[in-house]
């Protein structure tokens, strides 16, 4: 279900996706979390739980950028955005793969955060060509 917003700015398609999956990091990190701390609270924690913060954190980065871009004036200074949140999808693609290796016993949500992934780096194709 598609939720409504209520102001009357139009963004492109592109945005909805970057907060897709800002949501979808999150609930990904909370979980990841929980199977890195484990039963016991106290001892040493694993360094990949570290991991599960990155991606969050570049999620968030991504919306950002997006509108940075929009209301630049110049198509440089919209280039020079759109480069960087290329930069931030690669290094989401990263984080993916080194979550992909650690030792996290619920791993189904990946291959549904990459495809998404994917989807938005095609849609960013095409919003960095109309810029």
């Amino acid at each position: 279900m598609k939720k409504k917003r209520s102001h009357h700015l139009n963004y492109p398609p592109l945005y909805d996706k970057a907060l897709e999956i800002l949501t979808m990091s999150r609930h990904m990190s909370y979980l990841f979390c929980e199977d890195l701390i484990g039963p016991e609270t106290h001892g040493p924690e694993d360094d990949k739980i570290y991991f599960t913060g990155d991606i969050v954190q570049q999620s968030y980065n991504l919306a950002p950028e997006i509108l940075r871009a929009e209301e630049q004036a110049y198509s440089e200074d919209k280039r020079r955005y759109a480069k960087r949140l290329k930069v931030l999808t690669k290094s989401l693609f990263y984080t993916c793969d080194r979550l992909e290796n650690s030792p996290i016993k619920s791993k189904e949500f990946l291959p549904l955060f990459r495809k998404e992934l994917r989807h938005f780096r095609k849609l960013q194709r095409t919003w960095a060509m109309m810029l």
